[in-house]
């Protein structure tokens, strides 16, 4: 069965002060995970090393970083490798989320190069994809959101396209309020299974999580999280809530 996930998505928020008493806050609320089910937390760089050393020690809750560069090492001041992130017991890394691409200008070549280091380092990749309102309403979503599939992930054999979690962002949605309605996000998360499906078959696709990344709160979450196709979601700004956060884990289904 694949995992259930909730995934928090600090992004430049906090200060390591703020950051640590919101994980103490998290942890003093009443929450339960099961075999099947995950909490992460992709906190800025500065702030891995306090949350591993806090949650590392809880089954079922991981620390992600929320960016890496493509490169083993080297002459690359400002970035971080995997290496890095492993030395510190980092399990999971978000690559390619709408703001790296937009103000990055991260290309699906690039993300590629990073899903391999990742992968090569026992790394797991949350692969973020999706569309942008323009494309949306010119109903292009599918072949958009298949083109980004295609050239960074579609490479990769069966047995590695098992180690990716994906997390489908409708960019539209992401801190405008709006968000797809739980039918909308099971249309695209089954379009995206059945991508995975027709390249790798269906047992394949079965085992990959998709998760919904678009404006998840507390008040929504569970009726996403019904979908068949949604398994979890990457949580922005209500993540940066306690009470908000622990309610979505007890969202998972």
């Amino acid at each position: 069965m694949r995992k259930q996930i909730a995934a928090a998505n600090w992004k430049m928020n906090l200060t390591l002060q703020k950051g640590e008493e919101l994980l103490n806050e998290i942890i003093a609320l009443p929450h339960s995970l099961n075999e099947d089910q995950q909490a992460i937390f992709a906190v800025p760089f500065p702030y891995l090393a306090m949350a591993h050393q806090k949650m590392g020690g809880y089954k079922n809750v991981f620390i992600a970083a929320q960016n890496c560069y493509n490169k083993k090492s080297g002459a690359y001041t400002g970035e971080t490798s995997v290496e890095m992130l492993q030395s510190i017991g980092i399990k999971f890394v978000v690559l390619g989320h709408s703001e790296r691409r937009e103000y990055f200008n991260e290309s699906n070549q690039f993300l590629a190069e990073k899903v391999n280091i990742c992968l090569e380092n026992s790394i797991t990749p949350i692969f973020c994809c999706g569309e942008a309102l323009s494309v949306r309403e010119a109903n292009s979503q599918n072949e958009f959101v298949t083109k980004q599939l295609e050239e960074s992930l579609f490479h990769l054999s069966a047995e590695q396209i098992q180690k990716v979690v994906i997390a489908y962002e409708p960019i539209w949605a992401i801190g405008t309020g709006k968000t797809a309605t739980s039918e909308q996000a099971q249309e695209i998360h089954a379009f995206i299974r059945s991508q995975f499906a027709a390249k790798y078959g269906a047992a394949v696709a079965e085992n990959i999580s998709v998760l919904y990344g678009g404006s998840v709160k507390a008040s929504n979450a569970k009726e996403l999280f019904s979908q068949p196709d949604v398994d979890g979601g990457l949580v922005g700004g209500a993540s940066l809530i306690a009470a908000e956060f622990v309610a979505i884990i007890n969202a998972l289904k």
